[in-house]
């Protein structure tokens, strides 16, 4: 089975660079993924127009390069993310995940039993990863939970707890939300959110899990890649295409 660039790089201490596919457009997923990011997350849950199968023409564009294609699924549904993975995803990103049991829940519909209870007709998977994949897929596909609620973070040690999850990834907005703040730029510089985030690093590396965060953009990811967060995106399709154009009409009516 082709081995997960993430994993191995999380092995090794290092962080990975995500950018995040928020269009469905597999001409632009297919561009992304050649620009060396180490992954591509397809964004099902607020993604617009991500349709299942825009989300596998999406998985197909990202595996003509060595860029890992990781799916966030819409909810914590067994049903879809089987789908995804069979589709071809390394990894899935599951959203408001609180407890324990949700936990467990998001985890055994990634792994094959006895790890967990997916159902096995890879479909597409083995196309990608190669014709062993059932032997190897529990060893290589990434479950990683979204931390996103101060309930989430007051359980994080029962939740790491669950078998077969990877690691906690933080979404900043929602958890700020719950936090009573204002979501948006300044939210991190809230001591609240500040501390929820830092608790996350600090029970993931207690735990042997993952810690990942959303993020902002580049400027951020640098500075949780030094607070000790493994993966962060590097901006959305959507974003950098609206502040491209804001930059270049800028530059026109300035000059």
């Amino acid at each position: 089975m082709r081995a997960n660039k993430i994993k191995a790089l999380w092995k090794e201490g290092k962080p990975a660079t995500a950018g995040w596919l928020s269009s469905g457009n597999p001409y632009i997923a297919e561009a992304m993924a050649n620009s060396g990011y180490d992954s591509i997350i397809i964004d099902m849950q607020h993604g617009m127009g991500v349709t299942p199968d825009r989300a596998i023409a999406c998985l197909q564009a990202i595996s003509t390069t060595d860029t890992v294609p990781i799916v966030r699924v819409a909810w914590n549904d067994p049903k879809e993310i089987q789908f995804v993975l069979d589709a071809g995803a390394y990894g899935v990103i599951v959203p408001l995940v609180n407890t324990y049991d949700q936990a467990v829940q998001a985890a055994g519909a990634s792994r094959y039993p006895p790890l967990g209870y997916r159902s096995l007709g890879p479909n597409r998977a083995p196309f990608y990863a190669g014709a062993d994949y059932f032997q190897h897929a529990n060893e290589e596909i990434i479950v990683l939970v979204m931390i996103e609620t101060v309930q989430a973070v007051s359980n994080l040690e029962e939740i790491a707890k669950a078998p077969g999850i990877d690691g906690f990834y933080i979404g900043p907005s929602d958890l700020a939300v719950s936090l009573g703040i204002p979501p948006g730029p300044t939210a991190a510089a809230d001591p609240r959110h500040a501390a929820a985030c830092q608790r996350v690093v600090d029970v993931a590396n207690a735990s042997g899990l993952v810690p990942c965060h959303h993020g902002s953009g580049p400027d951020e990811a640098v500075r949780r890649f030094a607070q000790g967060f493994k993966m962060c995106q590097l901006g959305s399709d959507v974003g950098m295409v609206r502040a491209g154009a804001a930059t270049a009409l800028k530059t026109v009516s300035e000059s």
